[in-house]
């Protein structure tokens, strides 16, 4: 028997078949804090305002600027052996927010790293140590003094310091040692 009706082929049906609606999404707990769904979006909140962290380059340029300064022994901390804020005219080339501080040490004279800037410890940025003038040691030391490293500062090169605890910055020239801390 013939029929004048066509068979549709197997590709002929897929083609035409309609397709199914994707299931609506459940709503999320998160659909409620317009906070974390628009993250990268600015806030109409002031105090969640992003702030940029300063790069260590710019740490290190902010450094050696300050150390360009400093080549000037009138501009050295009178008070020796204590970490305190750079002079203006050092601090001047600092972009940011950005926090210069010095130190002079005497020959032999140390000064633990974890009291910079102004007798708080470490922040959460980074901190960035330049020597601007003579020479100096960065000496690690366990809780019962005994020495676990020794890093030398070497003149036009930075150290940047994961955290200051247990260390301490020591003057090992015959003149003075000034050091520059950029914290940011």
């Amino acid at each position: 028997m013939s029929s004048d009706v066509s068979t549709p082929t197997l590709a002929h049906t897929r083609a035409h078949r309609p397709t199914a609606a994707p299931p609506p999404a459940a709503a999320s707990a998160l659909d409620e804090i317009g906070d974390i769904v628009l993250a990268g979006q600015r806030s109409g909140y002031a105090h969640l305002t992003a702030r940029a962290r300063p790069t260590v380059g710019q740490l290190l340029t902010t450094a050696r600027g300050a150390a360009r300064a400093l080549a000037r022994p009138s501009l050295w901390p009178r008070r020796r052996g204590h970490w305190q804020p750079a002079p203006r005219t050092v601090r001047r080339g600092a972009a940011g927010r950005v926090r210069v501080t010095v130190v002079a040490l005497e020959p032999e004279e140390f000064v633990p790293l974890a009291t910079a800037a102004g007798g708080r410890g470490a922040g959460l940025g980074a901190d960035l140590l330049y020597l601007a003038h003579g020479q100096a040691h960065m000496v690690a030391a366990a809780p019962n003094g005994a020495l676990l490293a020794v890093q030398r500062l070497t003149a036009g090169r930075a150290r940047v310091l994961g955290g200051g605890g247990g260390h301490q910055l020591v003057n090992t020239g015959a003149g003075t040692a000034v050091v520059v801390r950029v914290t940011g």
